[in-house]
């Protein structure tokens, strides 16, 4: 780092963070009073440049990516979150399911360098177990090599309800199926209030951790997100943050943490409140990586961060900055104005203006090609109809 201690000092101590660099250079870990330090402090750009100081110890001068593709199976959903701008009912416009052959054909038809598809949708208990289990023997069927990282906490909540046997047998068969590794949505924030407010028919934070619990001693490794910009105030997020990391420094099955900035364009309820900006975003970015010191890695999510908040949060503690995506749906639906796919050439792009080296991982962060002396063999990972410029 190009200041000296002294000098982060006198800074931090004129905009409310006093302490806090001596215990990050020193490797300390952060209390709850200094994660709402952060969060009410001003000085952003010193946030940073204490995270990206903690990110460039863990990771090095890289920011990593993966080729994916999206399989949102169905927005039939009957939780009524009011945040939500995906979910829909049977016969309304827009309404799909798709069949397991649908699938089948859409990732048939995907990209062919996808090392991972994320498949994630609503909740609709119609469905029945088994059908869950054949939208994995599909996506295997189809692509027999690739990642399958399915179903958030809710999705799985649903899953073990509808197939009425204990998690560890539902996690076999859903592995046996096809299963790999799961995303980390469906957390939102673990508030209470928030949640009577504005997901009351959604689980609750405890079963959320319970179920990330007993995934992870299970074997599966998960990510883990907080939603932040609709209602919850900055105490319930360094609650919700201090939940993660107690689970994580019991179990280490996060691998990822992503900050989801609200989207409010196309909501039932909350179309009244503005989107966090992108000094937030970029703030959320830091506290996280400075905040979770027992999570490997924390995403620069560019569906929701937008393409120049993204390359800007790889300086300010992101060490990764998603894939290149295709077909996504869910943010999209709520406003999200980012293209929906990338190419290889410009997420290498995006890395290097921001001066970082471009690595290609796998799902569970295994490098797979590192770029850092040049981009030999960098094509387009979407066909040419498909990818854009950015």
């Amino acid at each position: 780092m190009d200041l000296p201690l002294e000098a982060l000092e006198q800074r931090a101590s004129r905009t409310g963070l006093a302490g806090i660099p001596t215990r990050v250079m020193h490797g300390e870990r952060l209390s709850e009073a200094d994660c709402l330090a952060m969060y009410r402090s001003d000085d952003v750009s010193l946030l940073g440049l204490l995270a990206n100081h903690v990110k460039v110890k863990m990771h090095g001068d890289v920011a990593f990516y993966n080729v994916n593709t999206h399989v949102n199976y169905t927005n039939f959903c009957n939780q009524f979150c009011g945040f939500c701008a995906f979910q829909r009912r049977p016969g309304d416009d827009g309404a799909y399911c798709m069949t397991p052959d649908q699938v089948y054909e859409e990732l048939k038809n995907a990209n062919p360098e996808a090392t991972e598809v994320h498949m994630v949708a609503g909740v609709w208990p119609a469905l029945k177990y088994d059908y869950f289990l054949e939208i994995l023997r599909a996506a295997k069927s189809a692509r027999p090599d690739i990642h399958v990282k399915a179903f958030t906490m809710v999705e799985i909540d649903e899953i073990v309800n509808l197939a009425k046997k204990p998690l560890p047998e539902v996690l076999d068969e859903l592995r046996e199926a096809g299963l790999d590794s799961m995303p980390g949505g469906g957390a939102e924030v673990f508030s209470e209030r928030v949640r009577q407010q504005l997901y009351p028919r959604k689980m609750n934070a405890e079963r959320w951790l319970e179920l990330a619990r007993g995934i992870h001693e299970y074997g599966f490794k998960t990510n883990c997100t907080l939603m932040y910009g609709m209602t919850e105030t900055l105490e319930e997020r360094v609650d919700h943050l201090s939940r993660l990391r107690a689970l994580q420094d019991d179990t280490n099955g996060f691998q990822t943490f992503i900050p989801l900035a609200f989207h409010p364009d196309n909501t039932p309820m909350l179309s009244h409140i503005q989107k966090p900006s992108p000094t937030e975003r970029l703030r959320s970015i830091a506290i996280s990586r400075l905040f979770l010191d027992n999570v490997p890695h924390v995403k620069a999510y560019w569906i929701m961060l937008g393409l120049a908040t993204a390359q800007a949060a790889l300086s300010m503690g992101a060490s990764d900055l998603d894939g290149t995506v295709s077909q996504e749906k869910v943010y999209h639906n709520a406003g999200a104005d980012t293209p929906e796919v990338l190419s290889r050439s410009d997420i290498h792009r995006l890395i290097r203006e921001s001066g970082h080296v471009p690595v290609e991982r796998d799902t569970l962060y295994k490098v797979i090609r590192d770029f850092r002396s040049g981009d030999p063999d960098c094509g387009l990972t979407a066909p040419q109809s498909e990818a854009v410029s950015v």
